[in-house]
């Protein structure tokens, strides 16, 4: 493990946040929405729309829809990358995610269970199905809690074990809920399955904000423990770090701030699985530096993704010649397609030095 100076810490940081402001101005002035304008002319109907008639279109287009699009990206992108970062830290797993504990399979199932029963009553603004989805993924971790309680310390191969039985249960009652449901029905729940970034309203992309900025704040200030108990959990005692405080107040932010997004956005895979990865690849294990740049980085990469869903099909029209429309790809395959080889790049370039 390098050692963390304070030239190379603001180095690595100011990178991500560079990378992160770059692509949040970019952002309206990139989208399959309907409007032939870049970034300048977005940026030009900001400052005139007021007194330009014909710049309220783009004004409205670039940062009543581009905009808060890419702000729910940054978020979720942020939010998987570093619980996912930090799930394999407590875990000691490298094939750790934000779904692990089965988070993602109780907030579909509760999804699917409001598309099936027809659950279209909205709280404070808040659909059926995305208050479906936080309840069932918070049925989830509460069930794999309780598997804990009594002890003194959670045991992390009882969390995985629990996480995982309830996840192949909540996958089972999806089947039968499919089975049971018609064509429409049918085709809502695939769609929810597939996640989608799809916001129309600023409210929308923050209205995860009060669980998941609380949880970035929790999770980046136990990084000095999490070196710690990466070294074991012996010696993390030894130094004053209670273990099982740290395991306790980590997962169930983390599990809360992965449920969110679940509610909002559907299960959005394999963004705080490999970008930690990636992360470390580039930057080293130190979780003082590992946890802030993944979760800038997964912010990053999965509004990059979300550009490539939007605009791939409209490239695929112009090589092929067709009309394809603004048909918008499940971000999912984009994240898959494009971090792959990444990763796989990264990591035969580590293995061959």
């Amino acid at each position: 493990m390098k050692r963390l100076t304070k030239r190379r810490y603001v180095a690595c940081i100011g990178a991500c946040l560079v990378l992160l402001l770059l692509v949040l101005a970019l952002s309206p002035g990139i989208g399959s929405t309907s409007g032939s304008f870049g970034f300048f002319d977005a940026w030009r109907a900001y400052f005139h729309h007021d007194d330009d008639p014909t710049a309220v279109d783009a004004y409205w287009i670039a940062f009543h829809l581009r905009f808060p699009r890419t702000l729910l990206a940054v978020q979720v992108g942020i939010t998987l990358a570093l619980c996912g970062a930090v799930f394999q830290t407590l875990f000691r797993n490298p094939l750790a995610t934000p779904y692990t504990l089965g988070i993602a399979s109780g907030g579909s199932l509760g999804a699917l269970v409001a598309i099936k029963f027809g659950v279209t009553a909205c709280v404070l603004g808040v659909s059926g199905i995305t208050l479906s989805a936080f309840l069932g993924a918070l049925t989830v971790i509460a069930v794999v809690f309780s598997f804990t309680r009594g002890t003194r310390r959670l045991s992390t191969n009882e969390l995985l074990l629990a996480g995982v039985t309830m996840g192949l249960f909540c996958s089972a009652m999806m089947m039968l809920l499919t089975y049971l449901s018609d064509v429409r029905e049918t085709f809502t729940i695939v769609r929810w399955m597939m996640g989608s970034l799809d916001t129309v309203r600023t409210d929308k992309a923050t209205s995860m904000l009060p669980l998941t900025i609380p949880a970035w704040v929790v999770l980046l200030c136990s990084a000095r423990m999490l070196n710690q108990y990466a070294l074991g959990e012996e010696l993390a005692a030894a130094r004053g770090v209670n273990v099982a405080r740290l395991q306790a107040v980590c997962i169930l932010f983390a599990s809360l701030a992965t449920a969110a997004v679940v509610s909002v956005c559907g299960p959005i895979g394999f963004v705080g699985l490999v970008i930690p990865h990636i992360t470390a690849l580039l930057i080293g294990r130190d979780c003082r530096i590992l946890l802030p740049a993944a979760a800038l980085l997964g912010g990053v990469f999965l509004a990059v993704c979300d550009w490539l869903s939007q605009l791939a099909m409209t490239w695929a029209g112009a090589l092929s010649g067709q009309d394809l429309g603004s048909t918008i790809l499940p971000i999912g395959v984009v994240t898959a397609v494009v971090g792959v080889p990444v990763f796989l790049i990264l990591l035969h370039r580590r293995a061959t030095q």
